[in-house]
């Protein structure tokens, strides 16, 4: 067979559903070969879209989703949704076409050495330079995407080696042993909980990853130790529990009164790329006992005094079993709660238009079931979901806080409702980060996939002009104009529906979801909020 055709073999070996890419003249002998595959090939309007669209394939169901591109500029477009996959520790296998061998030596038509370019970016990448290796490395990149902590994969498939003939078979795929914190590790995380006074649990994406939400839950219950979310690990623990501190990342917010509390933090499948330590360990000396699959990253304010490491829901449970309940004054963590809850009620019943940001997530919250997913882009908007949007189980408000690439939104969505197509699926947008991967409407569409885009317009950059106003009390070249998003919706074969008062929004939302179609929703923002927060939050005593 040709190589292409042993390469598509590997990947059907692997599992593979689906590959989201745009084709090229240097990898059409594997799109040949995709022709008669189990696979579905998804076409995008855009490389990064692809990518993105991978990204959350893999976050939500722990195996690598695949993108594809040609060489040159289609692997250059490519880089950003993978270079984001890596940082917000999702599985991608990332694969590009390449100009043969023959021409890799000298100043070639759209020749760049694309292993040099994505190296950086992943954790393991290779070029394919003879036939007989590609089960070797197809078998690599995915394992290798997949170990934890997971990210992106890459690789580079020369013309002239794809139209090769071989003879190989896909490797057989082996499991490797999870392993877990030693007896005399459990015990001295163990003493150190019963020390403290005040402990607060971290909770990060790696419990999502981990699928270790259950233990963490029981581990709470038993041991009555509150917990914060980082913007990656929402719904760890319910936000309607009692010793939900909800979500932390933004400076100065209630769960820092938590922080400030604590005498003990201990971060739980914590990314440190989402958010730095000095942040919420502002003196960094508070003690960590770090408890994840990998050792901590050295960092000054994150002073680890203990470490479980390997399987986050085995080291849970024997640490569980090791630490004998303690009483503990909780009292203040009703405070906060009722403090950072009580601004999204505030705003339940506001009719103010262009609608306040609060009251579009309480909107949002109220006609979503638990298991429904929303999406949020990169923005202003981000910092409200993070903080109010509040999750009632893992992966189901999905924000991108590690690279944080403004358009992730549309094309997640589309990834999300391939994964779940019985759940509701939301993709909150801000206007500008909406315009970066708005071509890919038409794949949803294409594709026949119901999803919702609820569109924050605001006719500007309102996240950096936020940090302007913070930083200089003026803004400066945020402004930019907008299509009439109603039509282009329209022209893309959206249902399109725009919100003209602040009191239609959750009826309308109701009716989106109900069509079951795609569905674009206009919906003018006020983000003079967004100083009104910060203000607020700069005066604010904890108790």
């Amino acid at each position: 067979m040709k190589v292409a055709e042993l390469f598509v073999k590997c990947l059907e070996h692997e599992g593979v559903e689906y590959i989201f890419g745009v084709p090229g003249e240097e990898n059409i002998d594997l799109m040949d070969a995709l022709k008669d595959s189990s696979i579905q090939f998804v076409v995008t309007r855009h490389e990064t879209g692809a990518a993105f669209m991978a990204s959350h394939y893999g976050r939500l169901t722990g195996k690598p989703g695949v993108c594809l591109a040609t060489l040159g500029p289609g692997a250059t477009n490519l880089l950003t949704g993978v270079a984001n996959a890596n940082m917000d520790q999702s599985p991608v296998v990332a694969i590009t076409g390449q100009a043969g061998l023959n021409r890799q030596h000298k100043i070639s038509h759209q020749y760049y050495d694309l292993v040099s370019v994505y190296e950086p970016v992943t954790k393991w990448n290779a070029q394919i330079k003879k036939a007989e290796i590609v089960p070797e490395v197809i078998r690599k990149a995915f394992q290798v995407a997949s170990q934890e902590k997971p990210g992106a994969t890459h690789i580079d498939l020369p013309e002239d080696i794809a139209d090769m003939k071989v003879e190989a078979s896909p490797l057989e795929i082996r499991r490797e042993p999870i392993s877990v914190a030693s007896d005399d590790m459990i015990q001295d995380a163990a003493e150190l909980i019963s020390h403290a006074s005040s402990p607060i649990i971290l909770a990060g994406n790696g419990i999502t990853r981990d699928n270790a939400s259950k233990n963490l839950r029981q581990f709470v219950e038993k041991h009555q130790i509150p917990v914060v979310h980082s913007f990656m690990g929402k719904g760890a623990l319910s936000w309607d529990h009692e010793l939900s501190l909800l979500t932390a990342g933004v400076d100065n917010d209630y769960p820092s009164c938590a922080f400030a509390e604590a005498d003990l933090i201990i971060p739980v499948g914590f990314d440190m790329a989402e958010v730095a330590p000095k942040s919420w360990n502002p003196n960094g000396d508070t003690p960590i006992l770090h408890i994840d699959s990998q050792p901590a990253e050295t960092d000054e304010y994150y002073p680890v005094e203990t470490s479980l490491i390997g399987d986050i829901s085995s080291n849970l449970d024997k640490l569980s079993e090791r630490l004998s309940p303690k009483q503990r004054d909780l009292s203040w963590v009703a405070t906060i709660r009722e403090k950072a809850l009580g601004e999204l009620k505030e705003f339940e019943s506001d009719t103010s238009f262009p609608m306040k940001p609060q009251k579009i997530i309480s909107d949002l919250r109220a006609v979503l079931n638990k298991e429904d997913i929303v999406i949020s882009d990169v923005g202003a908007h981000k910092m409200w979901t993070s903080r109010l949007f509040h999750s009632y189980e893992p992966n189901t408000c999905l924000i991108s806080n590690g690279l944080a690439s403004m358009g992730v939104a549309v094309p997640g969505a589309i990834g999300a409702k391939l994964v779940h197509p019985d759940k509701t699926v939301v993709a909150l947008c801000g206007d500008g980060a909406f315009q970066m991967t708005s071509a890919e409407l038409e794949t949803a569409k294409r594709l026949n996939l119901p999803i919702v885009v609820l569109l924050w317009r605001d006719e500007g950059y309102g996240l950096i002009e936020w940090h302007q106003m913070k930083k200089f009390d003026r803004a400066s070249h945020i402004d930019f104009t907008n299509p009439d998003f109603i039509k282009l919706a329209e022209a893309y074969g959206f249902e399109a529906m725009q919100i003209n008062s602040g009191d239609t929004l959750q009826d309308t939302l109701k009716k989106a979801i109900s069509l079951n179609k795609p569905v674009l929703i206009d919906c003018p923002v006020d983000y003079d909020e967004n100083m009104k927060l910060t203000k607020k939050l700069k005066n604010m005593q904890c108790e």
